[in-house]
């Protein structure tokens, strides 16, 4: 029997559950409220949103937009999918701004998703996270990191927690008062408690870093 995954989660209730981590719960009261996220019902491509993340990679939000930009010119297509990407050769898209290793990582995107290999977004609705890690980090480019955030800010899935998030982890630094930042694995094993809504606890850690830090402006994350 499948079990079919909804899209998001009660929001008010992972706040109360998150909220018994008293240390936690002191924190939770300095930031904004955390609201459902309309994309967690709203369609999307997967490999359309992969194939953003690659060309988002170690650029500013900027920059990576102007690139953006260019290729939906250069492929005359606000798409980027594996018939769309076909219509520029590598020197196109290299001419757009993108790095020889990006250009690799959305070949291997486009062939994969020709082939089926990508799972749709109505797929995704009967696979459980750990599933939709495994069938997406073979694809050259993608890690754990970029699954986990489709996972948080498209699927609105409730139980995700990006250990190797530096903003998860110096949020976490926050509220346990810590002097050197938690390891991935001790961080995983502190969020144990926030479970079943770690994905919750996420999204408020990143906010509860913004303010140590006092950002100007959070950090996008991939799928944002």
């Amino acid at each position: 029997m499948s079990i079919s995954h909804p899209r998001g989660f009660d929001v008010q209730a992972a706040h109360s559950h998150v909220a018994r981590d008293r240390k936690f719960a002191r924190w939770l009261t300095k930031i904004e409220p955390i609201a459902p996220d309309p994309r967690w019902q709203a369609s999307f491509d997967p490999v359309d949103a992969l194939a953003r993340a690659i060309l988002y990679q170690q650029l500013s939000g900027k920059a990576a937009a102007t690139i953006v930009g260019r290729v939906e010119k250069a492929i005359a297509s606000e798409v980027l999918h594996a018939d769309t990407l076909s219509r520029v050769d590598d020197e196109t898209l290299r001419g757009c701004g993108v790095s020889g290793n990006k250009v690799r990582a959305l070949r291997d995107l486009s062939e994969r998703a020709a082939h089926g290999d990508i799972p749709s977004m109505d797929d995704m609705a009967g696979l459980s996270s750990d599933a939709i890690v495994a069938a997406l980090t073979p694809v050259r480019g993608i890690g754990r990191w970029t699954v986990e955030m489709m996972l948080i800010f498209r699927l609105g899935r409730p139980d995700v927690l990006p250990i190797d998030d530096l903003g998860v982890r110096k949020g976490a630094q926050q509220i346990d008062r810590l002097t050197d930042l938690p390891t991935p694995k001790a961080l995983d094993a502190r969020g144990a408690c926030w479970a079943p809504f770690r994905s919750y606890a996420a999204l408020a850690l990143w906010r509860i870093a913004d303010l140590g830090t006092a950002a100007a402006k959070p950090t996008n994350r991939s799928q944002e």
